[in-house]
């Protein structure tokens, strides 16, 4: 924290002990601040500047008086831009720790209300101590103002290398150098990986933590297509308990909820739901927002009235047997046993049983939903009948 430019215009002021407050940058030397006997900055290691009776350092440049360096890291935004457009939290950048010019990722935080960061140092302590092998590792956070005055919050992470889930699943082919189709088995390990972190923030951390944003943009692939969370945490970080990030918004699971749940309570009943959305984008290949869900049609009413012989129909087509893509998909789905493989029949089986865990996750009352350790336990039971 920086010396607040406010004292300065108190005039009538004689006296000011600004010791042990734990202040950073410089010293102003005007005002108040012109008279040395007047003032004590005692016990503030990182000041600088002043008066020179105040036998303080030299403030070697602007820019490293107004960031705070941790002791372990000293970050270097790069110039290539955003990694990814801004979402609610704020904006994702590329950059660099200086030591051995690892390659970092960086979230600087939108702070629209100036009363939210009060304990934001101790939480990003608490989330720097969470690891867990499908979440994104937090490196260090920084906190302070910015060349501008204004206030700078950030959290470093470790870079996942591959991209989002979102990016795979619905960006062009051609956006890329090479294919970014994921296999159904692929898909099926992300979608345990991602209950496995679910698992772990709800059940198995030093408090339950519930994720408020889960969606596929925030699930990065590394270079083994290891699913990783991020940005867990974060809705505590920068809302306050009233400005209600909200995820249920009631028991009759209506179409907001195709919004990954904005609009009610935070809790871990609407993570889950929002898994259940994740789950069947990334079986259907179909957004919650896509156009043709209108009025009571919603994602889950979709995969939901195709079982159980309709499977084949709503599953993405990059997913279908070539044999299957065409028309002979509806012929199939009614009837199974004129045609098509074993694979394919397997196949089918696996689809049915995912919806089913689906359903069983998005139940209309919250307290009759299957929680991620069901998940993980139905999920692994279905990659081994499968594989």
């Amino acid at each position: 924290m920086q010396i607040p430019k406010d004292l300065r215009n108190l005039l009538a002021l004689q006296s000011l002990n600004l010791s042990f407050n734990n202040l950073e940058g410089e010293v102003p030397i005007k005002e108040i601040f012109g008279n040395a006997s007047a003032i004590l900055v005692n016990g503030n290691d990182h000041l600088c500047g002043g008066l020179a009776e105040l036998q303080l350092p030299t403030c070697t440049n602007q820019r490293s008086t107004k960031w705070t360096k941790s002791k372990a890291f000293r970050m270097v935004l790069a110039t290539i831009g955003v990694v990814l457009d801004s979402d609610g939290f704020g904006s994702v950048y590329k950059g660099i720790i200086n030591q051995d010019e690892t390659i970092v990722a960086v979230k600087v935080l939108n702070l629209q209300n100036p009363k939210v960061y009060k304990s934001f140092m101790a939480e990003c302590k608490a989330l720097r101590n969470i690891r867990h092998r499908n979440l994104v590792k937090i490196l260090t956070s920084c906190s302070s103002l910015d060349l501008k005055d204004k206030d700078f919050k950030a959290l470093i992470y470790e870079l996942v290398p591959n991209g989002s889930l979102d990016d795979w699943l619905h960006l062009p082919v051609d956006t890329y150098n090479h294919s970014r189709n994921l296999s159904l088995f692929q898909r099926l390990n992300i979608a345990i990986d991602v209950a496995f972190a679910l698992n772990y923030l709800h059940h198995n951390c030093y408090v339950s933590i519930v994720h408020c944003d889960l969606k596929l943009s925030n699930v990065l692939l590394d270079s083994d297509i290891t699913a990783h969370v991020n940005d867990f945490g974060l809705a505590k970080l920068v809302l306050e308990p009233d400005d209600n990030l909200l995820l249920e918004p009631d028991d009759n699971l209506s179409q907001t909820q195709t919004k990954y749940g904005l609009g009610a309570r935070a809790t871990i009943q609407g993570d889950v739901f929002s898994y259940v959305i994740l789950l069947l984008e990334m079986f259907t290949g179909k957004r919650p927002t896509d156009h043709m869900f209108t009025d009571d049609l919603n994602l889950r009413n979709f995969a939901k009235e195709a079982l159980p012989v309709h499977v084949m129909q709503i599953l993405d087509p990059t997913l279908l047997p070539k044999e299957e893509e065409s028309e002979e998909i509806e012929e199939y789905a009614v009837n199974r046993t004129e045609g098509p493989s074993h694979r394919t029949n397997k196949l089918q089986d696996c689809i049915t049983s995912i919806i089913e865990i689906a359903l069983q996750c998005s139940m209309e009352s919250s307290k009759d939903r299957m929680n991620m350790n069901g998940v993980v336990m139905g999920l692994h039971s279905i990659r081994e009948n499968f594989s």
